[in-house]
């Protein structure tokens, strides 16, 4: 790990000893006063850890499952206070196309009853009879009959 005496060291101070040789072989007689803790030396030592194995920690396997178990419960509460709007909003949009299927099929029931009206209207069953040549028997051909149900009428050939 890097520290600011580090950095300063590896990057200023081969650059710095390079300057004061250079003062002291110009000899000049101006002279830079002292810079504030100039007289202090930060020494960097290198530290390996690599051989250092890590102390097992009995209470941290504790803590873990705290922390999961508190995590699980915070998801669960916040789904059971979120589902049942999710319910209300999904149920919603089921009304809503179950209106419009409804809506789609009164126009459905409506259009077939039209349908169904037009084919059994008199005109059309008259015309269909005189295109099948449908003819309505003499009235000396029809017989009726008295029977339980009521009257029946026969026609004869």
């Amino acid at each position: 790990m890097a520290t600011i005496a580090g950095v300063w060291s590896r990057w200023f101070t081969p650059g710095m000893e390079r300057a004061a040789e250079a003062v002291e072989r110009k000899n000049s007689s101006a002279r830079v006063r002292a810079f504030a803790n100039d007289d202090i030396l930060f020494y960097v030592k290198r530290i390996d850890n690599s051989r250092v194995v890590r102390e097992a920690d009995p209470a941290a396997r504790g803590r873990c499952w705290k922390l999961i178990g508190s995590a699980v419960g915070a998801v669960v509460l916040l789904i059971g206070v979120l589902l049942p709007s999710a319910y209300g909003l999904m149920a919603g949009y089921q009304i809503q196309s179950l209106r419009q299927e409804g809506q789609r099929l009164d126009a459905d029931q409506a259009s077939l009853e039209l349908r169904e009206a037009q084919l059994l209207s008199p005109e059309r069953m008259e015309q269909l009879a005189r295109e099948q040549q449908f003819v309505d028997p003499a009235p000396q051909k029809v017989l009726y009959l008295d029977g339980p149900q009521g009257s029946l009428a026969l026609n004869q050939k």
